[in-house]
C-alpha cells in the first residue's frame, strides 16, 4: 500500500518543467519532497490526514527562481520616513526631522524616501543647518537622486545625483548592520516574493555582504527562511576577495543558504550610450561612452574560475557580450567544450546572433529580464533605438529566441528593485512581445513560447544555481518547491495572462503563500 501524502494538488494543468505543455493530473507531497506526479486524481496517495487542493484549471508549476536580484536595493526602497505627502521642500525637511521612522542605524542616520521629483532640493546650507552632524539622506521617488547634507556626503562618499546602489555601498553597509531593521525587512522581502511564486533567488551582496550572511545563517538555523537564498559577492568597495568566497562556500552548504560565486558589471545601457557596441552609435562618434576595465574583469574571472567559483558578468551591448564570451572561453572547460563552472551572463540587451551561437557552444547560462518591456513604451523605445543604433541592429534586441535555438540555458531575473517578479506579466512581454500599452508586437521573431519561458523561470533557474538535480521540475523525489497560478497561461489571451495571480506557493513542502483558503 502506498504511503499517504501530506498534501495532494489536483489540477487540469500540471506543468512539470520537463515538457512543453501542461497535462491534467496531480502532485503529491510527503514531508519536504514530491512523492508522486502523474495523471488521474492521485487517490492512491490520499489518506485521512491528507490536505487536498482541488485546483480545477489553475496551473501547477515548479517554484520560480529569480537569478539576479538585490535585497539591498529593496531595503533602500523600504527604509526611512515616507515623504510622498510633502508638497514643498520645507514640508519634506519638517517631516524628515520629526518622523520617528526617519531614524535609522540606532539614530546615527536620518533616512527618508518618496520625495516628489517635482520638488526642487533646498540649498545644502539648509540641510546642514537642519540636520547638523547627523548624516541625512532623503531619496527622491524613483531612486535616481536624493537630498543630502554635508555630513552624509562625507560619511557615505557619493553625491546626491549618483545614488545608485554600487555608489552608495557605505550606506547599504550601515543599513544591513542595523539588524533591528534589516532582518524584519528581509522577512518581508521573502513574503513578498513567496506571494509571487518565487522559491529561490540569487542575491547580489556587495563585497562581503557587510556581515549579512550571519543573519542568513541564523535564519536558516531557526528554520525561518521561506525561500532558498544563493548569494554572490559583487566587488564594489574592495577588490574581489577569494578567501571570503572560500569561507562562505565552506560555511553555507545547506538546503536554504549557499554561496554562489561572484558577479560584476561590464557596460551600461544603450540609451545612455554606455553599452559597448561593435559599431559606433549613430548619434555619437563612439562605441561606448563608458570606460571598462576588461583586463581587470578577465583577471578576476579567471582567478575565480581557477578556484572553482562561478562568475556572472552583466553585459548589454553586442561588443560587451562578445568580449565577455572571450573571457569565458579562457575559463576551464570540459571535453565537450563547455565551461566547467556555471558561468553566466546577465541582461544581454542587444546581441550579435553569432555570439549567441558561441554562447550555446560554451555552455554559458543566460540571465534574461523577461519583464524589462514593462518599464518602457513602444514609441519611446523605438525612437531611442532609431536614434542610437538604427532599426537594423534593433532587430537584435532581446533575442531570446536565438538563445533558445542555440542551446543556451535560459534563466530569468529581475534586477529587483528595478523590476519585481511577476511571472504572468513576463509572459505578456516575452511571449507576446508587447509593451504595456499593447499594440503591435516588438521583435516578435525574438520571443519565446509560454513553455520555454516557464522552463526558464523554473528548471533553467535551478540549473543556473547548480541545483537542477533536486529542484526545478515536478518529479518524484525532488524537493517540493511548487507555485500555482490562478490561470492557465498556456490558454489565456495576453491581457488575461497578464492579470493572472499566484494563489499558492510551497517551499520545502510547506505552504508559504495561500490565497485559496
Amino acid at each position: 500500500m502506498l504511503k499517504a501524502s501530506d498534501l495532494l494538488l489536483r489540477s487540469n494543468a500540471v506543468f512539470t518543467g520537463s515538457g512543453e505543455r501542461p497535462r491534467p493530473g496531480f502532485v503529491a507531497v510527503a514531508g519536504n519532497r514530491i512523492a508522486a506526479v502523474g495523471g488521474g486524481d492521485g487517490s492512491d496517495f490520499a489518506g485521512p490526514s491528507t490536505w487536498i487542493y482541488e485546483l480545477g484549471d489553475r496551473l501547477i508549476c515548479p517554484g520560480f527562481c529569480d537569478t539576479h536580484c538585490f535585497f539591498t536595493g529593496y531595503l533602500l526602497t523600504q527604509s526611512g520616513a515616507l515623504l510622498s505627502d510633502a508638497r514643498t521642500a520645507d514640508e519634506v525637511i519638517r517631516m524628515a526631522k520629526s518622523s520617528p521612522d526617519a531614524l535609522a542605524c540606532g539614530g546615527a542616520l536620518i533616512l527618508g524616501r518618496g520625495v516628489r521629483p517635482e520638488i526642487g532640493p533646498p540649498k545644502k546650507e539648509v540641510m546642514d543647518e537642519t540636520f547638523g552632524e547627523t548624516p541625512a539622506v532623503l531619496f527622491v521617488s524613483g531612486g535616481d537622486s536624493c537630498w543630502m547634507n554635508s555630513a552624509a556626503e562625507t560619511t557615505y562618499g557619493f553625491p546626491p545625483d549618483a545614488c545608485w546602489s554600487e555608489n552608495c555601498w557605505r550606506l547599504l553597509r550601515a543599513l544591513l548592520k542595523d539588524r533591528e531593521r534589516s532582518v524584519p525587512a528581509f522577512r518581508n522581502y521573502l513574503t513578498m516574493l513567496n506571494a509571487r511564486g518565487v522559491t529561490s533567488v540569487k542575491e547580489m551582496g556587495f563585497d562581503d555582504f557587510y556581515g549579512f550572511p550571519d543573519a542568513l545563517g541564523q535564519l536558516e538555523q531557526e528554520d525561518a527562511l521561506s525561500m532558498r537564498v544563493h548569494f554572490m559577492s559583487q566587488p564594489v568597495g574592495a577588490p574581489m576577495n577569494l578567501e571570503y568566497g572560500k569561507a562562505m562556500r565552506s560555511r553555507f552548504s545547506g538546503g536554504f543558504v549557499r554561496f554562489s560565486g561572484y558577479n560584476q558589471m561590464t557596460d551600461g545601457s544603450i540609451s545612455q550610450l554606455e553599452a559597448e557596441m561593435k559599431e559606433p552609435y549613430l548619434c555619437a562618434d563612439t562605441c561606448c561612452a563608458k570606460k571598462i576595465d576588461w583586463a581587470g574583469l578577465e583577471a578576476d574571472t579567471l582567478a575565480a574560475d581557477a578556484e572553482g567559483f562561478r562568475y556572472s558578468l552583466h553585459a548589454q551591448g553586442d561588443a560587451a557580450i562578445c568580449k565577455t564570451l572571450d573571457i569565458f572561453e579562457k575559463c576551464r572547460r570540459g571535453p565537450d567544450g563547455k565551461v566547467l563552472n556555471r558561468h553566466a551572463m546577465t541582461d544581454l540587451e542587444c546581441s550579435d546572433p553569432a555570439d549567441l551561437e558561441r554562447m550555446g557552444r560554451l555552455g554559458v547560462t543566460a540571465e534574461v529580464y523577461p519583464q524589462i518591456m514593462s518599464i518602457a513604451d513602444r514609441a519611446g523605445k523605438l525612437a531611442m533605438i532609431r536614434e542610437k543604433i538604427g532599426t537594423e541592429r534593433g532587430r537584435n534586441y532581446w533575442n531570446r529566441r536565438k538563445m533558445q535555438d542555440s542551446g543556451v540555458v535560459l534563466s530569468c531575473a529581475t534586477d529587483l528593485p528595478l523590476l519585481v517578479d511577476n511571472i504572468p506579466e513576463s509572459v505578456y512581454h516575452s511571449v507576446y512581445g508587447l509593451f504595456p500599452e499593447g499594440g503591435e508586437p516588438f521583435n516578435r521573431q525574438n520571443t519565446l513560447t509560454v513553455g520555454e519561458l516557464l522552463t526558464a523561470w523554473t528548471r533553467g533557474g535551478q540549473y543556473n544555481l547548480g541545483r537542477e538535480t533536486e529542484l526545478g521540475t515536478l518529479e518524484a523525489g525532488k524537493l517540493a518547491d511548487i507555485a500555482v497560478l490562478d490561470t492557465n497561461l498556456f490558454q489565456a489571451p495576453p491581457d488575461e495572462a497578464r492579470a493572472a495571480q499566484v494563489c499558492l506557493t510551497l517551499v520545502d513542502g510547506q505552504v508559504v503563500w495561500d490565497s485559496l483558503r
